[in-house]
Order: C-alpha cells, then sequence, then structure tokens
C-alpha cells in the first residue's frame, strides 16, 4: 500500500510511526511545505486537555486522551528525556474565579493523580488563590520529540516530502491511502471554514529550577522543559493570523508569569515565539472521504482541527485514524 501523509507537524508524524506499527508492507510518504516552521515547536507541551477539547463523541474523546497518555508513557519510560523530549512532570491549576476551573473530568480519569490542593500548597504561591488543583502528568518538548520521531520513520524507509499542496488530489494518482494532518492548511485544501487560527505567543527563558507546571487562571502558565527551559505562555486571539511578536504581549505574559512564580524574575529569555493553533469550531475531525481525479479513485483519512491540544492528543488521534484506514481496507478486500 502506498500511502501519503500530509503534514510534517506532531500529527502527523504521530500518525505515519503508529501507522507503519500497525500495518505491515506499506510504503509511506510524508508531504509538508516546512518541516521546521510548524506550531509545534511554539507549544510548551503539558500533556493536558481543556474543557471544550471535543471528538465525535464523549467516548472516543476519552479514548483519544487515554491511548495519547499511553503512548507516551511508554516513550518515557523506555528512553532519556533529553532524547525524545518526554518525561514524567507534575503540574498545580489555580484560580479565583470557580473551582470548575481547576477541576476537569477528562484528565482526572487519565492521570496517575490528580487532587485538590492543600492549604499549604494554596500558600506555597502567596496566597493568592481561592482554588487550585495538582496533577501528574507528561511533559512533551517538540524541539526534541519532532526530530527523535522523524529519525525512527527515516529508519523505517518512511521519505519526507517537500511540497506545498493545493489540492489532495494531487496525490490520488500515486497514493491508495491518503491521510491528511495539515492542521491549520486543511481550511484552504479541504475548503474547512470551520478551521481557524488562534494566535498564540510565548517567551521561552532559562530557568533550571523550576521543575514543576503552574497555570493561573488558564491563561498564565509556567511549563518546564527537559532541558532546563521553561515556555511562558499565553495569549489566544481567535482569527488572528499576526505572525510578528507582539511587544504588549510580551510585557503582559512576563508580568504574569512573575505575579504567579516571582522566581521567574532571575530568569535569562531565550526567546519569542508565535504559533497558530488549528481550532475547529465543530470538534477535532476524524474520519474518512473518497476522492478522485479524471483517472483513479483513492481514499483520505483525515485527522485535523487539534486546536491548542495536538501534542497532548497526536497519538489518540493518529491510532483512530490508522484503525479507520485499516478497517476500511479490510471491509473493501472482503467485498472483493
Amino acid at each position: 500500500m502506498n500511502v501519503a501523509i500530509v503534514g510534517g507537524g506532531i500529527v502527523g508524524l504521530t500518525t505515519a510511526l503508529q501507522l507503519n506499527s500497525d500495518i505491515r508492507n506499506c510504503h509511506v510518504n510524508i508531504f509538508a511545505a516546512n518541516y521546521d516552521d510548524v506550531v509545534s515547536y511554539t507549544a510548551a507541551g503539558l500533556f493536558r486537555v481543556g474543557h471544550s477539547y471535543a471528538g465525535p463523541s464523549e467516548e472516543i474523546t476519552k479514548k483519544w486522551i487515554k491511548d495519547s497518555y499511553e503512548y507516551y508513557n511508554n516513550i518515557s519510560n523506555n528512553y532519556e528525556a533529553i532524547h525524545c523530549g518526554v518525561k514524567q512532570s507534575d503540574a498545580y491549576m489555580f484560580a479565583n474565579s470557580s473551582p470548575s476551573v481547576v477541576q476537569n473530568p477528562l484528565m482526572e480519569s487519565i492521570v496517575p493523580l490528580y487532587r485538590k490542593v492543600t492549604d499549604d500548597e494554596l500558600n506555597m504561591v502567596g496566597k493568592k488563590w481561592k482554588y487550585g488543583s495538582y496533577f501528574e502528568t507528561l511533559i512533551i518538548q517538540c524541539k526534541y520529540h519532532l526530530p527523535w520521531a522523524r529519525n525512527k520513520l527515516k529508519e523505517m524507509g518512511t521519505k519526507f516530502m517537500i511540497k506545498k499542496l493545493t489540492t489532495l488530489k494531487e496525490l490520488v494518482d500515486n497514493y491508495d491511502l491518503i491521510i491528511n494532518c495539515s492542521g491549520l492548511g486543511a481550511r484552504e485544501l479541504c475548503n474547512d471554514k470551520k478551521v481557524i487560527p488562534i494566535r498564540g505567543q510565548v517567551e521561552r527563558v532559562q530557568a533550571p529550577w523550576i521543575k514543576t507546571s503552574f497555570y493561573g487562571e488558564l491563561d498564565t502558565y509556567i511549563i518546564p522543559g527537559v532541558d532546563g527551559t521553561c515556555t511562558l505562555g499565553s495569549t489566544r486571539n481567535f482569527e488572528s493570523m499576526r505572525m510578528e511578536v507582539c511587544p504588549h504581549d510580551v510585557k503582559s505574559i512576563r508580568e504574569r508569569c512573575e505575579n504567579l512564580l516571582p522566581s521567574l524574575t532571575k530568569s535569562v529569555t531565550l526567546e519569542y515565539r508565535v504559533g497558530l493553533r488549528p481550532h475547529r469550531e465543530n470538534g477535532v475531525r476524524v474520519n474518512i472521504e473518497r476522492i478522485s481525479n479524471d483517472h483513479r479513485k483513492a481514499i483520505v483519512v483525515h485527522n485535523y482541527g487539534h486546536g491548542g491540544y495536538g501534542v497532548t492528543t497526536a497519538p489518540g488521534t493518529a491510532k483512530y485514524a490508522v484503525e479507520l484506514a485499516r478497517d476500511f481496507h479490510k471491509s473493501s478486500s472482503a467485498k472483493l
């Protein structure tokens, strides 16, 4: 089977790994306009989903998250963090607005531990917060994880093609199966106007003394990587395509993060980054579609629209997408 995967970010690479693992004798080519300028590199990488994250059903959504956690947890148990970019971690979430902000049923059923904070833990951050939760989770730092994934795929014989597609039909003549992991690109590639960008700006700092992630009211976070750096964030600008670093956001992010964790005043800035999260208004799309050109037909499995949770849930949606492709292939073969 000749397979084309469209998209060189975390969703595309993880789908390619899953495909090579689950389906034998398939030849996989990945297509992307650029493998370095992807939103995955801007992501902070804490394994967490928000309340709004949704697949086609609650059952499938929970399965995606569970499968993703097991995937990354297995990697963290078998590779050094600095090589694969994945490690065990923990996090605190604080809020004043409502106790529901720090509760998360989707996460509570997946991670090893999710509980209310103690009074001492509330005092740890200066008696500024009314509500708080603590949970054990994972960090996935794409600076290391994406190259690690690409190297594994190269060992499997996967080829990386640099090409900007204007339509998926360009691939029909040469591929039996196309898996579309194009993220924000699906807005044009599939004419899916439900896909919109959510602009996010972050600051990366050197702060090796910080080992735990901190959230304040969901709009402020401090997330340590595997290498002594931390990501400070963030912003959420719906439908903004602006990629320039905003000096007002720089100031706001720093002030909020230092207020949350004063020791950050000692940290050294390494870089500022801007990324466009591929949000889909009616949920992540993972389904099958038939397409054709004048000469041939092909099957497309779509896998995009993860918003700010692509790093967290890419393995789960990848597994689901490959299962759809495999089951469809078996069904078609049986009919023949």
